[in-house]
């Protein structure tokens, strides 16, 4: 059976990546791994913000339907889980780094102690993790928790102490049995306590010469101009450990055997959307409709993967069939999405189906040529997951507007196109909430 080694970034943008066109040199060795592999070039979250993205990515079901709606929202204990289901075909299951599953905000938080392990949403045979790793440490220096609840402190930078404890993993494991290691590095995400990215020490020097995505640079506010250096830094640092990974691999003699799969939970767009809601929360990193958050990497690398550049619509939703597929697992339960190697083979189905928290009740889809979002104005978006009736928001043509800089909503010239959206996003809502809905 296939070794799978998932690499999960927090908050990255598909356009730090030299295989998605970043000029500078920030992803060598990714961009080997998707130059041998494949690169998906329309791959999306389904919902921006960290808590419900991981929710989906371990449980392969939209987050309103398993409560996971925001941030501060624990996995429920009966939903199965990825870990649970390749626990049961014998894989050895380990994570490390941010958790971000197991805290119930209020309630029962595990913000800063150690996430028990019926908390751990089945990963059992390695743990070096932190439930909010951006809570227990730094760009340089913190702490997380082993398997037995003990604090480990670290020291140096935090992608490479991350690193170093999947490489101590890799090198202890059982030589008899397949593993799945998941990775979850915080970076390129800005450090919550104090506004501002880590990058490496030297990033702001290292790439002082970077140039802003259009769809950041068409506005003037923003954090950007001060930020992406270091934003870079991250995501060259990260790139410098999938190095270090690639290479314990080929060591250990378990690179041929082992799938390896890239991806982040959401981009970013630097406070330069959502200001228009004028709703608390709604100034911040994430929490949008817009491409430059919705789209995400996506690089698969090992044996069955190698087809270039993939078009095709996928997204978070489909990568956990995608890894029970690659398993050998047959029973995927309640799972909502499909697994990539029969996604690709079919011609229909470019789009994707985005819920929005926090900053909104919203629902969005994206076409080959559109993107269509709805909000509820009337509920709380840090209470209500869900709405009867949403009115419309954002309307964009991807083709003529690639920077999303015009909203089309309401423009005659637009109605008509407008009106089968709606419907489209209305069946959307429909078969992955199962409930009905109407739009304004």
């Amino acid at each position: 059976m296939k070794n799978i080694v998932f690499i999960f970034s927090d908050q990255q943008r598909q356009d730090t990546m030299g295989c998605y066109g970043q000029e500078l040199n920030i992803t060598p060795n990714l961009d080997k791994l998707a130059q041998e592999g494949s690169v998906f070039e329309n791959s999306f979250t389904v919902q921006p913000v960290c808590g419900p993205a991981r929710s989906c990515l371990q449980t392969g079901r939209y987050p309103t339907e398993i409560g996971t709606f925001k941030n501060g929202i624990s996995l429920p204990n009966n939903t199965k889980t990825l870990a649970e289901y390749l626990n049961d075909k014998g894989y050895e299951t380990a994570y490390v780094g941010k958790w971000h599953l197991a805290s119930d905000d209020g309630k029962e938080e595990y913000h800063q102690t150690a996430v028990p392990p019926n908390k751990r949403g089945g990963y059992k045979d390695y743990w070096m993790a932190s439930d909010i790793l951006e809570f227990t440490s730094h760009g340089y220096g913190g702490y997380v928790f082993d398997k037995n609840m003990s604090k480990v402190e670290f020291e140096g930078y935090r992608v490479d102490a991350m690193t170093d404890y999947a490489l101590s993993y890799l090198n202890d494991k059982k030589k008899d049995k397949p593993f799945f290691l998941f990775l979850s590095y915080i970076e390129p995400h800005h450090q919550n306590d104090r506004k501002t990215y880590e990058g490496p020490i030297g990033s702001k020097e290292k790439y002082k010469g970077f140039k802003l995505p259009k769809d950041i640079k068409q506005f003037q506010c923003g954090d950007a101009k001060e930020e992406y250096a270091d934003y870079l830094g991250c995501c060259n640092s990260i790139d410098e450990n999938v190095g270090r990974i690639v290479k314990k691999l080929k060591e250990i003699g378990e690179y041929e055997n082992t799938i390896i799969i890239y991806t982040s939970d959401h981009g970013c767009h630097f406070k330069t959307r959502n200001r228009d809601l004028k709703k608390p929360g709604a100034d911040d990193y994430k929490r949008s409709c817009h491409e430059g958050v919705i789209k995400t990497p996506l690089i698969i690398h090992g044996e069955g993967f190698k087809c270039g550049r993939v078009s095709k619509f996928v997204s978070l939703l489909d990568l956990p069939p995608t890894i029970l597929e690659i398993a050998g697992v047959t029973e995927k339960n309640e799972m909502q999405g499909e697994a990539i190697q029969e996604k690709v083979k079919k011609e229909a189905g470019d789009t994707v189906f985005i819920q929005i928290s926090e900053s909104i009740v919203g629902r969005a889809i994206r076409t080959k040529n559109y993107k269509y979002c709805v909000y509820a104005p009337d509920k709380n978006p840090w209470q209500d997951s869900y709405a009867e009736t949403y009115e419309g928001l954002y309307l964009y043509d991807l083709c003529s507007d690639p920077n999303e800089s015009e909203n089309l909503l309401g423009k005659v010239e637009y109605i008509e196109i407008e009106n089968k959206l709606k419907l489209l996003l209305i069946k959307e809502i429909e078969k992955y909430e199962k409930r009905v809905c109407s739009i304004r």
